[in-house]
């Protein structure tokens, strides 16, 4: 205990002049920050505008103004939690953080479990089955779209979802990186043909209800989720143990 308070002693009287008037200027910085100003007012009336527009929407199309609703509630969602499924899958690695992976992973088992109350629900009626459209075959073309646009959203700083809430919020790299995002759209729409006949149809179409059963099918992939969680808050309580 002595030794560490006589080299706490050394270590401040070892700062330089130069050290000591930095550290006042970041202080004195930080107590005149300006006050944040009151926005109500504007806000209040963005809401107004954005139901309005919406109720105009619906007298085009029901479908439409649902559609703008929803995606105005998702965005004021995503920014107010800073929800982010790119730094889900970086700050693990970056940080040593997994609070938005495990969210991540907590949001999968609710739509999970929605996913499949709907689609049993129009098996047991007879009905065609919603989303199968959506099942492809697994192939390399999965493996190497993920890897190629994991790399991408890393760079970008976001992904789709959160590309778009960072342009509302005025950032200029993601303007950017939205342009390139629309021409990469297109280019695999272009050659998503080529891909088809060489790759992705030969690979095995899977849907789990189809091998486990409706409950088999909920039952693993709840139980892969619970593992995926357990171990993201392993590594992050290991992380903060170092």
């Amino acid at each position: 205990m002595a030794e560490e308070a006589v080299k706490k002693i050394v270590d401040e009287t070892e700062a330089t002049p130069s050290s000591r008037r930095s550290s006042s200027r970041s202080s004195r910085r930080s107590t005149a920050r300006k006050p944040k100003k009151d926005q109500t007012l504007q806000g209040l009336i963005l809401l107004v505008l954005v139901i309005a527009f919406g109720i105009y929407l619906a007298t085009i199309s029901a479908t439409i103004g649902i559609f703008w609703l929803t995606g105005i509630a998702f965005g004021f969602i995503l920014r107010r939690t800073n929800f982010c499924f790119t730094a889900s899958m970086r700050d693990p690695i970056m940080t040593g953080s997994t609070s938005l992976t495990r969210a991540v992973l907590i949001a999968l088992a609710i739509t999970s479990i929605g996913f499949v109350a709907v689609q049993y629900g129009a098996s047991i009626k007879g009905l065609p089955v919603p989303g199968m459209g959506f099942v492809v075959p697994i192939s390399f073309a999965t493996v190497a779209g993920a890897f190629l646009f994991g790399i991408g959203m890393v760079l970008a700083g976001g992904c789709a979802s959160g590309t778009l809430m960072r342009i509302g919020e005025g950032f200029g790299m993601q303007m950017l990186s939205i342009v390139f995002f629309v021409i990469g759209s297109f280019w695999a729409a272009r050659d998503m043909g080529w891909w088809t006949l060489n790759f992705i149809s030969n690979g095995p179409r899977l849907h789990l209800p189809e091998i486990f059963g409706w409950t088999g099918a909920i039952t693993v992939q709840l139980v892969f989720i619970a593992v995926l969680y357990i171990l993201a808050d392993r590594w992050e309580n290991r992380n903060q143990e170092l």
